[in-house]
């Protein structure tokens, strides 16, 4: 028998040079979702189809459908955790799903303390403070949660991509909006 070596995948955390949490919101998702191991394209996917159209593309049609019992909470914390693969766009898929005024900030704080996504959820609120500072789960997650530790952010998504970049008009510079789902 041939043994063949495999790269191992890269997650989040060791991005960002902290320890992997095995999360029990994953494992609880895996097993509500019925997506087992393909979680990640799971979360993906069904936070598109909730409103991240920003990221859209082709899933395979085999992935379970979305679970309505699973909270846009749930699902944008488990894009963030830390054993999650190294994948910008879920990181922004987040961002974008969770800027809603239907995500309850205080349920996502409590949430990202328990999956230890402190880090991440806070680099997109000060990413969101630099183009709508009032916008909401934003603002409240900037006062609410503390870094449970510093993290490598510069591994993270630079704030340009949580937002759209309209350029120069003819009345000047136009502001950057924000992405918000699409409701």
């Amino acid at each position: 028998m041939e043994l063949r070596e495999q790269a191992p995948v890269t997650t989040l955390a060791r991005r960002l040079g902290d320890t992997t949490h095995l999360s029990g919101l994953a494992i609880q998702l895996a097993r509500r979702s019925g997506a087992a191991d393909r979680l990640p394209e799971w979360l993906l996917k069904t936070a598109l189809e909730r409103g991240a159209k920003h990221y859209q593309r082709e899933f395979d049609p085999s992935l379970p459908l979305d679970n309505p019992a699973v909270s846009d909470e749930e699902i944008g914390v488990a894009l963030c955790l830390g054993q999650m693969p190294d994948e910008p766009w879920l990181i922004r898929a987040a961002a974008q799903l969770l800027s809603s005024p239907r995500v309850d900030p205080q349920r996502l704080a409590r949430l990202a303390e328990m999956e230890r996504v402190e880090p991440v959820l806070l680099h997109i609120a000060a990413a969101c403070e630099r183009v709508d500072a009032a916008l909401e789960p934003w603002a409240t997650l900037r006062t609410r949660l503390r870094p449970r530790r510093t993290v490598r952010t510069d591994a993270l998504p630079h704030w340009t991509r949580f937002a759209i970049l309209r350029g120069l008009t003819r009345d000047g510079c136009a502001p950057p909006q924000w992405l918000t789902r699409r409701e």
